[in-house]
Order: C-alpha cells, then sequence, then structure tokens
C-alpha cells in the first residue's frame, strides 16, 4: 500500500505543480515523456528503487497532464474569435443535461473545431431561445449559432471552467438536431425508461426519486434542496457507489450464472451505461472505476483490498483529468470511501449494541468522519445531526435504491402497474424527506474554529487515557 500512496501523493504534488508553473507545451511534452519513461522503469525494477521510480514518474506526469490541459484552455482556434466576441455556427454534441432558472437555459457542450479539434464551451439562452435548448439532453448532436464571450469571473464559471470549458455561447438558436448514437443512445433509453415508471408519483417524489436514482436534481423544489443539505443528505441526491453497487445486485441474478470472463465483460458495461445515464458525475466516475478495478482484479486471479482499489481509482481518474482536482463532489466521494475504508471496521468493533445497528452506525460515522475536512475546506460548516440522519436515511435510500430502479423499470415497460408498484417508494421517498426535513430543524453545526477547538479536546481526553492507562500498568507490575 505504500507503493500507491506515494505515487498518489507526488502525483497530486505534480498536479498542484503543473497548475501554478503554468509551463508551455514544450515543457509539458517533455514531462509526459520522461514520467512514462520513468513509469516504465519502475514496471521492470524488482527492488526499493521502484517506489522511488514509481513516485517520480507520477510527479512528472501530474505536472505534464495538468499543463497540458491548462494550454488546451488558452490555446485553440477559437482564441481569437473569443477574445473578439464574434458570432459563429458550430456543430456540437451536448455532454449535460440543460438547466437553469425560468425563462433561461445552459448547458455544456462539445464543439467540433477545424483539423478534429474538440473545446468545450458553456452555451446559454434566453426568453424564447431558451425552450429550444431546455428541450435537448445530453448526447443529443446540434448545430448552434451564438456569440462567443470569455467565461465570467464568478463562482459559477470558475466552476465551469474545471470542466474544461473554454468559452460561452450566448443567445444560443438550435438550428439542427439529431438523436445520439452508440453508448449515448443506451443510456438515453434507459434513463427515460426509469423517469416513464416515475410517472405514477406526486411531482415532489418523483423530483426526489430521479434524484436518488439519476442524480438529476433539477425538479427538485428549493425548499426540499435545502432541508438536505442543512441536515448532511445532499449526497444521497448525488449518485454515488452505492448506486453503482444497487444496479450490479439488480443484474447479479442474470450475472451469477455466467462463467467468471464473461460476468465481468457483461458487469463492465453495466457499469459504462449506468455512468453514461447519470452523465458521468465525479462521484459515479470513482465508483465506476474502482468497480472496474476490483472486477479486472478479480478476473486476473488478484484481489485486491478496498483501499488499494480506491487509490488506483483516484490515480487512473486524475491522470485522465487533472480538472478533476478542482471537483468537491470527486473530493468529498472520494474521501467518504476512504473514511470508510479505514475506519468502519474499528469504529464497529467499539460500539455496543445488535450488530445491524453497529455496522450502518460505523459506516455512516466513518464517511462522516473523512468528509469533514473536505466539507469544512469546500463550505466552512459541518452539520451536527448528520451521522444521526443518515442513520436514519441510508438504509431506506439503500432500499429505495434497489426496488426503486426495479419498480420504475417495470413500469416504465408496463405503465399500468405505476401505480401499485411505485406505493412502496413514495413511502421510501416520503420517510427520507421527512428526515431531511427534521435533521434540517436542528440548527446546530460546526464550523472551522469549533471543529479545531473539539479536536484539540478530543486530542486531550485522549492523551489523559493514555497517561492513565500508563499509570494503571506501572502500578500494577511487580516492583
Amino acid at each position: 500500500m505504500i507503493g500507491p500512496l506515494a505515487a498518489l501523493v507526488t502525483l497530486l504534488a505534480g498536479l498542484l505543480g503543473g497548475e501554478h508553473a503554468h509551463p508551455d507545451q514544450r515543457s509539458t511534452f517533455g514531462a509526459l515523456a520522461l514520467g512514462v519513461i520513468a513509469l516504465a522503469a519502475a514496471w521492470f525494477t524488482r527492488s526499493r528503487l521502484r517506489v522511488a521510480l514509481a513516485a517520480a514518474a507520477m510527479l512528472l506526469v501530474g505536472f505534464g497532464a495538468m499543463g497540458r490541459s491548462l494550454d488546451g484552455q488558452q490555446h485553440s482556434t477559437l482564441t481569437s474569435a473569443i477574445a473578439e466576441h464574434s458570432t459563429v455556427t458550430l456543430r456540437a454534441q451536448l455532454t449535460a443535461d440543460p438547466e437553469g432558472p425560468t425563462y433561461s437555459a445552459s448547458v455544456l457542450v462539445r464543439a467540433d473545431l477545424a483539423r478534429g479539434e474538440h473545446r468545450t464551451l458553456l452555451a446559454t439562452a434566453s426568453g424564447d431561445g431558451a425552450m429550444p435548448l431546455r428541450a435537448l439532453e445530453a448526447g443529443d448532436r446540434v448545430v448552434l449559432s451564438g456569440r462567443l464571450a470569455p467565461l465570467r469571473r464568478n463562482g459559477f464559471d470558475e466552476r465551469i471552467r474545471w470542466q474544461h470549458a473554454v468559452a460561452r455561447l450566448e443567445d444560443v438558436n438550435v438550428l439542427a438536431l439529431s438523436p445520439p448514437a452508440g453508448l449515448r443512445a443506451v443510456a438515453n433509453v434507459a434513463r427515460d425508461q426509469i423517469v416513464n415508471g416515475t410517472a405514477a408519483l406526486a411531482p415532489k417524489a418523483r423530483a426526489l426519486t430521479a434524484g436518488f436514482l439519476l442524480g438529476d436534481t433539477r425538479a427538485i423544489p428549493p425548499g426540499t434542496t435545502t432541508d438536505f443539505r442543512e441536515s448532511g443528505l445532499s449526497h444521497l441526491l448525488a449518485v454515488s457507489g452505492e448506486n453503482v453497487a444497487f444496479v450490479l445486485a439488480l443484474f447479479g441474478p442474470v450475472l451469477r450464472r455466467l462463467r467468471l470472463g464473461l460476468r465481468s465483460l457483461l458487469a463492465l458495461a453495466v457499469i459504462v451505461v449506468f455512468a453514461a445515464m447519470t452523465r458521468f458525475e465525479p462521484s459515479v466516475l470513482r465508483a465506476s472505476m474502482m468497480a472496474a478495478i476490483a472486477l479486472l482484479a478479480t478476473l486476473a486471479g488478484r484481489p485486491v483490498s478496498t483501499g488499494r482499489v480506491l487509490v488506483l481509482a483516484v490515480i487512473a481518474l486524475l491522470v485522465a483529468d487533472p480538472f478533476l482536482l478542482h471537483s468537491v463532489g470527486f473530493a468529498l466521494s472520494c474521501a467518504a470511501s476512504g473514511g470508510i475504508a479505514v475506519a468502519s471496521q474499528p469504529i464497529a468493533a467499539r460500539l455496543r449494541g445488535p450488530r445491524f445497528v453497529r455496522e450502518p452506525l460505523a459506516v455512516s460515522l466513518a464517511a462522516q468522519a473523512g468528509v469533514l475536512p473536505v466539507q469544512l475546506w469546500a463550505f466552512g460548516r459541518f452539520p451536527i445531526v448528520t451521522p444521526v440522519a443518515n442513520l436514519a436515511a441510508a438504509p431506506v435510500a439503500e432500499l429505495l435504491g434497489v426496488y426503486g430502479l426495479l419498480a420504475s423499470l417495470v413500469a416504465g415497460f408496463v405503465p399500468r402497474l405505476g401505480p401499485l408498484l411505485q406505493q412502496p417508494t413514495a413511502l421510501l421517498v416520503g420517510w427520507i424527506a421527512f428526515v431531511a426535513h427534521v435533521g434540517a430543524a436542528v440548527p446546530v453545526q460546526l464550523n472551522t474554529r469549533a471543529t479545531y477547538a473539539l479536536g484539540g479536546l478530543a486530542a486531550a481526553v485522549a492523551s489523559l487515557a493514555c497517561l492513565r492507562a500508563r499509570r494503571s500498568v506501572s502500578s500494577a507490575s511487580p516492583g
């Protein structure tokens, strides 16, 4: 485990170094080339030098990957047109679903440029032009006209910048539309089937079910979203590793009948399609990569621990997309998984009570301990009621993830069964919403200063306990 951890730490150092140094193309290419050479040397080395070579390789690869991504944002065939606010007509593909307040819409699109070049733009429209844009979905291929403009210096555009957007395309008009093909088409059919299967639910329950199952929170009322945020249950509305596990569990009866090789390939296909259904959310990317690594390791006859799989998955994703370093969702997902992998079993061993209470509580506490530093860094506060709220809501959310998905799929094919099949779904969603509402009413939250104070107090208590135990052992030992 020392090797992967060292590689991850040096990769992070390289990414941060590349971000602050802004290397030119030649330096970027040189760093990547040296990193690949060092990585190859580490692969064929069997001594202690292997860890040092791998760490150096990750440092260089991180530096070069971040530099390459930043250079791609700053230099393209659109650079001069962006500076001049030119009006353009582009072929593009939506990489997400449109969103935004009433009478306006925005969506990320991947524009096709000259010589096979591609760049991501934030397409926006308002008034009458927003309706055609809002009717689209991820994967649709379109021809758009609009006016290019630099990204603004505000919080929203800064977040979009770290999703590879290079500019805005404002006052968009949709000139032509063609449906997606391949993976996106399969994902959209499956996604639409699930959404159609929730038609029998009340609007609020339907919106929450779409959030639980697919991460689509666009239709959830603002007050409900606030309840989930204030109670620390927002992660239930963001598709995560649990949802990937739910999908695999749904296909479990079929997968278990197949041979190992075919089972692994089919499971990988299911994971990829589900990731596309959820629009490749960062938390789903982390979970999907972990599942893929675990499946491949099992197929190769070399199963690995959860902690090692997590580290390898994070390394692979950060190398593929260095900008994930600035994704709060990715950081929270990795922190929660790390907390569960490291601390859930030790916590469960020290808790009292029946197993069905100890284990979920231990997982909740471990996950919250993992995300606490990230949440304080990103939001500056942490609801004190979160562990209790998660204990009450998370098991129900797990049941909803399996039953709600199955019921929605069946109801999508047989709409007449929807009112009957979705009754349990409505009860499960109602309970989770009730827990979020009650939890949000608890006003106590930890800020950064309070957390430091509690951490210091806990360290002092632990030190006193250790000192007391040492004195007891000394006094009990023969003179």
